[in-house]
């Protein structure tokens, strides 16, 4: 029994620190082309930022959605 609650905690602080890696990971890549972009087309800077925007969205929401399921690990099952 105390393998298992063991087991469910590593799993658990996986699942949180792996979606906290690739969120940060998602946002340096994201800005890093951002940045690109707007100096190569300044012109199209207010259209990349809205893109920009709703990507960051989508990005962070697969973070959120992994801590989600490691609260219902932790605490439902």
């Amino acid at each position: 029994m105390e393998l298992a609650l063991g087991l469910k905690y590593i799993a658990v602080a996986l699942l949180i620190g792996f979606g906290a890696i690739g969120t940060g990971l998602g946002f340096g890549h994201m800005g890093g082309k951002f940045l690109e972009a707007c100096a190569r087309q300044p012109e199209l800077a207010p259209s990349l930022q809205v893109k920009m925007f709703i990507l960051a969205g989508l990005i962070d929401a697969v973070a959120m959605i992994g801590v989600g399921i490691a609260m219902f690990l932790l605490f439902a099952a």
